[in-house]
C-alpha cells in the first residue's frame, strides 16, 4: 500500500482528554455525596443558574410560545425524520421462540428501558437537532420516562428553540442543567427521583468523561469524542463540494479532525487551497474553531488505488464518512468501520446532522471499528428465556451434571440431579464423577 500525506495532524484527540479526567472525578464524588446541594452549587458555579431546575408545564408552554412558526415547523419536520427512521429500526428487532431440542422451548423479548437521560449541550450554539435525536429516538423505542437536560443559553434560561425540540420530541421532564452536573443528576435521579438506566447526547469533553466515568451503574451510547469527518473522493469528485463539507464540519470545535482521503492529487492540492480559503471566509466564532481545527488535526492522503482508500478509511473509522465517487454500490459493499456513512455527493454530513432521519449522535476516536451509533437499540433490552418438558429436563440435565462435575462446580450439578431424581425415581443416569475437593 502506497499512501502519501500531503497534510499530517500535529495532535490527536487522545491527548486533549486526560485534563478532563481529575476534573470531573473530583465533581462527581461531590454529587455523589452532597447530591441536590452540589448540582445546584455547580450549576451557580459553572453556568450562573440560580433558578429552578425542572421546568414546569406552565414554563415550558410560555417559552415555546416565543418560537416562531417558521422554526417550530422546521422542528416538527425534522423531528418526525428522526422518529420515523428510529421507528423502523425498532420494528427490525423481533421478538421470537424456537425449540432447540424436543421440549427445550428458548426465545428472546424485546424491551425498551425505562429511565432515559438525554443531553443536549448549550455552550456557543442551540443545539436543536441534539434535544430531538435523543429525545425522539427513546420515544420510539417506547421509553416511558424521558429525562432531557441542557443547560443555560449564555447566562440565561435554556433556548427556546431547544426547549422546544425537547418538549416536542416527547420528553417528560425537562431540566435546566449542563455539563457534568447534568450527566450526574440523571444518573443519580436527583430533582426528579427516577434514576436514568440509559444516559445518551453528545457534549464536550468533561460530559464524555462523565459519561465514561458512570458507565456500569448506566448505559452510555458512545465514548464520544469530538466530531470528526471523512471525505473519500477520486477524481469525479468537486473539489468545491469536498472543501466545504470539510469546513463543515470543522466549525464544530478546535479539536475537531477532518481527514481527506483520495486518488487524486489534483483534487487533494485544490481542496487545500480551498479549505483556509472557506474558513477565513466564516464569522468569527466558527472561522477560530474551523482554522484551529484544519491546523491542528486536519489530513489529507492521497491513495494509489480505491481499495487503498477503503482500507485507510475504515483505519480511521471516522464518525461521519462522506463518499464522493464513482460506484457508489462498492463503497457501500466494501466500507466497514464509519459512524454514519454519506454515499455521493447529493448528501452531506449536515443532513445527517439534523433533518434526513438517521441519529446524529455517533461513535468517535475509533470506536466505529465495534460500535454504531445512537438507535432505538440503544434503549432496547433483548431478554431471553427459556422453558422445557420434564423430558426434556432429563437430556439437558444429564449434560449439564456432567459437564458442571468437569468444571468441578459440584453444586451446579447437583442442581440437576435434584431434579432428574425427582422426575424419574429409580432411574440410572450417567452424571459424572462427583467433585471432592
Amino acid at each position: 500500500m502506497t499512501t502519501t500525506f500531503l497534510k499530517k495532524a500535529s495532535k490527536t484527540p487522545e491527548t486533549e482528554t486526560a485534563s478532563a479526567q481529575k476534573v470531573v472525578g473530583e465533581m462527581l464524588e461531590a454529587i455523589n455525596a452532597d447530591g441536590e446541594k452540589a448540582v445546584l452549587a455547580y450549576a451557580k458555579q459553572l453556568d450562573g443558574w440560580d433558578n429552578e431546575v425542572v421546568l414546569s408545564r406552565a414554563e415550558i408552554d410560555r417559552r415555546s410560545a416565543e418560537v416562531p412558526d417558521t422554526v417550530k415547523k422546521d422542528i416538527d419536520f425534522a423531528i418526525k425524520q428522526v422518529s420515523n427512521f428510529a421507528i423502523a429500526q425498532r420494528n427490525s428487532l423481533k421478538e421470537f421462540s424456537t425449540e432447540l431440542h424436543p421440549g427445550v422451548i428458548a426465545g428472546q423479548r424485546v424491551v425498551p428501558v425505562n429511565v432515559a437521560g438525554c443531553y443536549a449541550p448549550a455552550g456557543r450554539y442551540a443545539h436543536i437537532a441534539s434535544a430531538y435525536m435523543g429525545v425522539a429516538t427513546a420515544k420510539a423505542a417506547g421509553v416511558s420516562t424521558v429525562v432531557a437536560c441542557s443547560g443555560p443559553f449564555r447566562g440565561g434560561p435554556m433556548h427556546p428553540y431547544l426547549l422546544y425540540a425537547f418538549d416536542k420530541a416527547g420528553a417528560d421532564v425537562i431540566m435546566t442543567l449542563g455539563g457534568v452536573q447534568a450527566i450526574a443528576a440523571m444518573a443519580y435521579g436527583l430533582f426528579t427521583g427516577k434514576p436514568a438506566d440509559v444516559i445518551v447526547g453528545p457534549g464536550n469533553k468533561y460530559v464524555a468523561e462523565a459519561k465514561r466515568a458512570l458507565y456500569g451503574k448506566v448505559g452510555i451510547d458512545v465514548f464520544a469524542g469530538p466530531s470528526e469527518v471523512a471525505v473519500i473522493a477520486d477524481d469525479s469528485a468537486d473539489a468545491a463540494i469536498v472543501a466545504s463539507d470539510l469546513v463543515g464540519q470543522a466549525e464544530h470545535g478546535h479539536e475537531s479532525p477532518a481527514w481527506l482521503f483520495t486518488t487524486s492529487p489534483a483534487l487533494a492540492k485544490e481542496v487545500m487551497k480551498r479549505v483556509p480559503e472557506l474558513i477565513d471566509a466564516l464569522p468569527p466564532t466558527a472561522r477560530d474553531a474551523a482554522g484551529s481545527a484544519w491546523r491542528d488535526y486536519g489530513e489529507v492522503i492521497v491513495c494509489d488505488t480505491r481499495e487503498e482508500m477503503a482500507a485507510i478509511s475504515d483505519h480511521y473509522a471516522s464518525e461521519h464518512l462522506e463518499v464522493h465517487a464513482r460506484d457508489l454500490d462498492w463503497w457501500l459493499a466494501n466500507l466497514t468501520c464509519y459512524g454514519s456513512l454519506f454515499l455521493g455527493e447529493e448528501t452531506t454530513v449536515a443532513y445527517g446532522d439534523k433533518a434526513s432521519g438517521p441519529n446524529h449522535v455517533l461513535p468517535t476516536k475509533g470506536a466505529a471499528k465495534y460500535s454504531g451509533g445512537l438507535s432505538v437499540h440503544k434503549f432496547m433490552k433483548t431478554l431471553t428465556w427459556q422453558r422445557m418438558t420434564r423430558e426434556a429436563a432429563r437430556d439437558i440435565g444429564e449434560v449439564t451434571a456432567r459437564i458442571s462435575r468437569l468444571e468441578g462446580m459440584e453444586a451446579h450439578a447437583r442442581t440437576a440431579d435434584d431434579r432428574l431424581a425427582k422426575y424419574f425415581p429409580g432411574q440410572d443416569f450417567l452424571k459424572g464423577q462427583p467433585v471432592s475437593v
